[in-house]
């Protein structure tokens, strides 16, 4: 019978030896799926911004001279018109922010547009400096995932009205500061200090990767939830 004991006893310690020492590999390979598929789906977003508005510029010689037939036949509320439609044409794919960086200019055009397109009021502020030390797909990724977080937890408030992101990206004293407010709804997971992803296992990866880059850089992570306000603080130090 003792024996059995030992037994069973060396077999479950030959399996969570077997745990320990590949779940870290396994988790290392869904992470970097993850982070492939998300740089997948920011280069899409900015080759479709940039579709759109190459697109738009080869259309520019045949708009003017539709204006200018308006004009030339006195057609003046005609030519206001179109150029009303012109308007909300290029609203859709105008560049809003410049942030000095590109990579970072890249990655918020690209979600301003999507937030746009989804009814999101938003306020942005961005300033990062084209060298900060900071790798560019790290950097994607960090940006990345919290912008989706915020517009997911957005895409849940019932009242269209009531959906508003804001994001302010500036350099506080020699570290590269990112603040992302967003309203939602209902009450966010948590235990202790930390968050809860409820949108399912594959997105609370994004959680993960936001934790592990600012670990990876020593930076600071702050995640408040208040009454229909969701605000994340990042710092990373630029030295």
């Amino acid at each position: 019978m003792t024996a059995v004991w030992i037994m069973a006893v060396l077999l479950l310690l030959c399996n969570i030896g077997l745990w320990v020492f590949f779940l870290p590999r396994v988790m290392l390979r869904r992470m970097s799926r993850l982070q492939e598929d998300m740089m997948n789906g920011h280069y899409s977003e900015v080759e479709s911004m940039y579709r759109k508005m190459r697109g738009w510029r080869h259309d520019y010689h045949n708009h003017i001279q539709v204006l200018k037939a308006h004009m030339s036949l006195g057609q003046y509320a005609e030519a206001e018109s179109y150029l009303e439609r012109l308007e909300e044409n290029l609203a859709g794919v105008e560049t809003v922010l410049k942030t000095g960086n590109l990579m970072v200019d890249a990655i918020l055009n690209s979600k301003l547009t999507l937030m746009r397109e989804r009814g999101i009021r938003v306020d942005a502020t961005a300033i990062v400096p084209r060298n900060v030390g900071i790798s560019g797909i790290d950097l994607s990724v960090l940006m990345g995932n919290l912008l989706d977080n915020a517009m997911e937890a957005c895409g849940k408030v019932s009242r269209q009205e009531d959906r508003f992101i804001r994001i302010y990206v500036d350099i506080l004293k020699k570290q590269l500061y990112i603040c992302v407010t967003n309203s939602m709804e209902g009450r966010v997971r948590r235990m202790g200090d930390k968050f809860f992803s409820a949108k399912g296992a594959n997105h609370g990866f994004g959680l993960l990767r936001i934790d592990s880059i600012v670990e990876k850089y020593h930076g600071y992570l702050n995640r408040q939830a208040e009454e229909g306000v969701f605000v994340t603080e990042v710092t990373l130090p630029l030295e």
